[in-house]
């Protein structure tokens, strides 16, 4: 059996929608499909999920959200005239957007997820009825009914461990069970969201519950490349990389699949598998537990902008012990949550996302740190730039790091900080965020181009 989900652009219109009844039709191992909530179906296009956050947020700014609900509207009824579905599927979603956005909105959080998590559950509605008018036997499953628990954390929910049994009674249904993606409900019955891009979470957690043989995610390019294409021309296509791989360049930039999403899979087994709506035929990315190493060292480059560093110096801090967990402790006061701590015997530099900062947080962290601490040196770095060069060879071979560094040097760009994971599986390396760029093209052509010639 295999779980499916077809992401935004994949169900984006009426034309892109008979591409995905056409793929799960094709295979008879294809059970379960995961929708997400309809994207951009070209450039300038908005995606409903969008829509419906500002039709909420006009809601609790007490504006009328008249323009954004007639246009979430006319996304639904677009892609239903394409297919020439009945009215009744519209008026069904129409009701239901209505009734949500009269719902309570003390609690601005929960009302927004309420909201959001109608793009998945009535394309699912959407679909189905699809499906059903070519006459295939498929049903729309209410996660509610089917089990999907998960925490109480508007926009960061978490699936609790006693949804997988409840969810493996799916095995009982019969027909091509069309799941909407993205959110569940608490113990309580209330919608949570997962994080955005979460019905890649959606679908992991169906595979591991219905223990599928494979997890099917589907989306708009052929693969997972080494490096970002609109940094690097026609990068080379990865076939094959492991878990911990693909979640090292999730975290740092690769956005063809949640960086969440792997964890059920992952603790499964359950191979995932990438592929392109647009061009089903080809081989796509396979995800796995282990594979050979046998194209080099290094699987591919990530980069992800808009990060701060906090660098504290101070003489024989090697020495006092609890030295680390207090400056943590100090930006926990303040609600901070850090990516990394690069370190030296006399010096630590702890890497946070910027956006969480600013001018008046700095001030009194800084203040803080000098003065609970005794740091010699307390200094900000701002725009940063991290580029994380991944792959399992890499514990297996000898001069990976020098290689990039003097790639780096060559291409005259100033390394900020470099930090490898104790796993060896990746390195990282902190650059200025105008060197972003040039210093991934740099590394690609030590690793990749060098390499084949």
């Amino acid at each position: 059996m295999k779980v499916v989900k077809f992401g935004g652009s994949s169900l984006a219109s009426g034309k892109q929608l008979e591409k995905v009844f056409k793929i799960v039709v094709s295979d008879s191992e294809r059970k379960v499909v995961v929708v997400s909530a309809p994207g951009k179906r070209f450039a300038d296009d908005n995606k409903v999920t969008d829509l419906l956050i500002e039709c909420g947020e006009l809601c609790l700014q007490s504006k009328d959200p008249k323009e954004k609900f007639e246009a979430v509207i006319e996304r639904y009824s677009y892609i239903a005239e394409e297919l020439a579905l009945p009215r009744d599927i519209i008026n069904e979603i129409h009701d239901d957007l209505t009734k949500r956005l009269s719902s309570d909105k003390t609690e601005p959080e929960r009302f927004l997820d309420l909201l959001k998590a109608s793009g998945e559950d009535n394309n699912a509605k959407l679909v189905a009825a699809y499906f059903q008018v070519q006459g295939v036997e498929a049903y729309y499953v209410d996660p509610k009914e089917a089990g999907l628990l998960v925490s109480d954390e508007p926009g960061n929910a978490q699936v609790l461990p006693e949804a997988y049994d409840q969810l493996y009674s799916l095995h009982e249904r019969s027909g091509i069970l069309i799941f909407p993606g993205f959110f569940g409900y608490s113990k309580q019955g209330e919608v949570f969201t997962f994080s955005r891009s979460g019905s890649d979470i959606t679908g992991s957690i169906l595979a591991n519950a219905l223990k599928a043989d494979l997890y099917e995610n589907f989306t708009d390019v052929d693969a997972v490349y080494s490096v970002n294409p609109s940094i690097v021309k026609k990068p080379k296509e990865i076939k094959e990389l492991t878990y911990r791989e693909m979640r090292e360049l999730s975290y740092a930039g690769f956005t063809v699949l949640h960086d969440e999403a792997l964890v059920p899979a992952f603790r499964a087994g359950i191979p995932v598998h990438i592929k392109n709506t647009n061009n089903p035929t080809a081989s796509g990315t396979r995800i796995v537990y282990e594979r050979d190493n046998t194209n080099g060292p290094v699987i591919g480059i990530a980069s992800d902008q808009g990060f701060c560093s906090i660098y504290v110096s101070k003489y024989l801090m090697n020495r006092e012990i609890g030295f680390g967990r207090k400056l943590l402790s100090i930006l926990e006061d303040f609600g901070l949550s850090y990516e990394h701590t690069p370190s030296g015997i006399d010096d630590v530099s702890v890497i946070l996302r910027e956006n969480q900062m600013s001018a008046e947080t700095e001030k009194a962290i800084k203040e803080r740190i000098e003065s609970e601490l005794l740091a010699d040196l307390v200094k900000f770095e701002h725009s940063l730039a991290l580029i994380m060069v991944v792959g399992e060879g890499m514990r297996h071979n000898v001069g990976t790091m020098a290689k990039a560094s003097k790639a780096l040097a060559q291409a005259r760009i100033n390394i900020e900080m470099i930090n490898q994971g104790s796993s060896e599986v990746s390195m990282m390396f902190g650059v200025k965020e105008v060197d972003e760029k040039r210093a991934v093209q740099a590394l690609y052509e030590e690793f990749f181009v060098a390499v084949t010639v």
